[in-house]
């Protein structure tokens, strides 16, 4: 793994941080063993090579010695840069871009997200057209970029590979009407959403095991979630929310794979609460949140949507620094400390998605008739009924209601 760390790149990421991510992005990958990793210093980058000379002679002596077959490198690489390293050091070559999207494609789990992974992999390839790409015809797993099927040949027919795109745009968009019946049936369910977001590796999914009960991945590793996962959560009150959980953001990500990948962002928009969740123990946490913002900007999630953040992992740190934090949260009335592994803290952290999702309600009259049973039971075991008159033509009940429970009431 090679972080270039260019010096003319003023708005570059500190180098040993930045490289540390990146070999995290690399064992995300379960069929790579990372052998080794080093910044490398450039005063500029080479149009053709990247590297000098010297530098490109000192790395194929490098790893030739380790026998190393893939070199990962941590930013963009053109084409020619790429089949010219390549040719120099007689290994394969993967640039940041091309490492989350082998990632992405590993971890895809729904249809949508399978299609999504092939569309942003075809754009990207079409630039190259220096690997095949029998990958399509697999369901999920990588993209071919480092090992499987097709690693030796070379496919360059870009009309094939437009004629494939269009194909998966096609296909795409029969599946993104499907999940748009499932979103209007949801609607349809007066649940609000509650949608966790957080740099990818802050324990998202670890919390939404911890509410749910669900069987999520939540593995050490970068990008351990790709697709929304979205169960039902009951609050200490006993009001129904639904949980999302989301990819987790990471800084430059490249835009082509932000606009691809928005959808699986889809749920965060429709949101009526956005849990931040935070690695607090991470040296970078702050610059990560400023990066998660600044995606959320982005992505037009809307001012006024009521946000909570959530300082995890609190379990990881000394107690000095523990109670520190901790001072500094409780001054702050969103922001909440815990940890998704031992618990801690996590009452509290319900307690305050409860109220901040304890609609307005106000009291209304509701009449009905004996034959509608149903709606008379709807009310009560939302628990919302106040008083209730018996006469001969039915029912008359009081009931202290919200906009969204009224709204569901008429729906029956």
């Amino acid at each position: 793994m090679l972080h270039p760390d260019i010096h003319s790149d003023r708005e570059r990421r500190p180098a040993a941080p930045a490289l540390e991510e990146a070999v995290s992005l690399a064992l995300a990958l379960p069929h790579l063993e990372v052998v080794g990793s080093d910044v490398v210093p450039l005063p500029k980058a080479r149009p053709g090579l990247l590297f000098g000379p010297g530098k490109i002679e000192e790395l194929a002596a490098k790893f030739k010695a380790h026998e190393v077959d893939l070199v990962l490198v941590d930013g963009p690489v053109t084409p020619v840069q790429q089949r010219n390293l390549e040719k120099e050091w007689k290994v394969k070559l993967l640039d940041r871009t091309g490492l989350i999207l082998e990632i992405f494609a590993d971890r895809a789990r729904t249809r949508e997200g399978v299609l999504q992974v092939e569309l942003a992999a075809l754009s990207y390839q079409r630039t190259r057209l220096v690997r095949a790409w029998t990958h399509l015809e697999r369901q999920r797993g990588g993209l071919g970029f480092v090992g499987g099927p097709g690693e030796t040949q070379v496919e360059a027919d870009r009309r094939a590979i437009d004629e494939a795109i269009v194909r998966i745009k096609r296909q795409l968009s029969k599946v993104v009407k499907t999940r748009d019946l499932h979103r209007a049936a949801r609607k349809k369910v007066p649940f609000p959403i509650v949608a966790l977001v957080g740099y990818t590796n802050a324990g998202k999914s670890s919390l939404f095991n911890y509410l749910t009960g669900a069987e999520v991945m939540a593995k050490d590793m970068l990008f351990a979630t790709l697709d929304p996962t979205m169960r039902a959560v009951t609050l200490p009150t006993g009001k129904e929310v639904i949980l999302s959980d989301t990819v987790g953001f990471i800084s430059d990500l490249p835009t082509q794979l932000v606009a691809a990948f928005r959808a699986t962002l889809e749920e965060v928009l429709e949101a009526d609460l956005i849990l931040h969740v935070r690695d607090i123990a991470h040296p970078d946490s702050a610059d990560q949140a400023t990066d998660v913002l600044a995606i959320l900007n982005d992505l037009g999630v809307a001012e006024d949507t009521k946000q909570i953040e959530v300082w995890n992992k609190i379990d990881l740190l000394d107690p000095g620094d523990r109670e520190g934090l901790q001072v500094k949260a409780d001054r702050e009335e969103k922001i909440f400390t815990m940890s998704a592994i031992t618990g801690e803290g996590v009452d509290p952290l319900m307690q305050a998605v409860t109220d901040a999702l304890d609609d307005e309600r106000f009291t209304a009259e509701v009449k009905l008739d004996f034959a509608q049973g149903k709606q008379r039971a709807w009310l009560f075991n939302e628990g919302i009924v106040e008083h209730e008159v018996q006469d001969e033509e039915g029912y008359t009940l009081t009931v202290h209601w919200t906009a969204r429970q009224e709204k569901a009431f008429k729906g029956l």
